[in-house]
């Protein structure tokens, strides 16, 4: 596994980690949305990498993570019991909040053939019980009978690292790091911006 953006992430409070998700998603694009109550904010990087949040107001929450080239890409090959199986073990109100949901740039869906019903393709799945952070253990019961690394071959550290946990989450910060992995939007002018979007979500307030 990869021990320190998992155990960074499980040592960031939750709001912060939801203020981060808000940040990074909107700078990315991203246009939040609301699930059955829950919160969805999302990233990916145009090329077949993503992360989605879903925030639920008991403090709860839903994270995936999807990697197209590794052999948790279910979509390719996959199928729907497969995938049903990796949310082993997560209350199914949190799995409602990928099942039968139409499709998006960052959740694509596998049908199970036999009901038409549908549900969120993701190679990582983890969720938050209120007090600590979980892997899925049917996304962990997956790997071990394939012999798969969880944390590798859900992308977990590419899909989690613009996210800066165990690290300063400044606007600066954000914009050397952006600019260091080629991105766009990190070009000269970034920082006022980004700026922006730190103080509409609470940031040196």
């Amino acid at each position: 596994m990869s021990d320190h953006t998992w155990d960074a992430l499980k040592a960031t409070a939750v709001a912060e980690v939801r203020r981060r998700a808000a940040v990074i998603g909107e700078i990315t694009g991203v246009t939040p949305t609301a699930v059955d109550g829950a919160e969805r904010f999302a990233w990916n990087d145009r090329g077949g990498q993503s992360t989605v949040w879903y925030f639920v107001p008991d403090g709860r929450a839903l994270l995936l993570t999807f990697d197209h080239e590794t052999d948790l890409n279910l979509y390719a090959e996959g199928t729907y019991a497969q995938q049903e199986s990796l949310y082993g073990e997560v209350p199914e109100d949190l799995v409602r909040l990928v099942r039968n949901r139409p499709e998006n740039y960052e959740s694509v869906n596998l049908t199970d053939p036999g009901t038409g019903a549908t549900i969120h393709c993701a190679g990582g799945v983890f969720w938050f019980d209120g007090d600590q952070w979980r892997a899925a253990q049917g996304f962990l019961d997956h790997c071990e009978q394939e012999g798969l690394d969880p944390m590798g071959e859900s992308g977990f550290d590419y899909c989690l690292d613009g996210y800066l946990f165990g690290r300063e989450f400044t606007c600066e910060a954000l914009v050397e790091h952006r600019k260091a992995n080629g991105y766009d939007d990190a070009a000269d002018g970034a920082l006022a911006a980004i700026r922006e979007v730190f103080t509409r979500h609470g940031y040196g307030m």
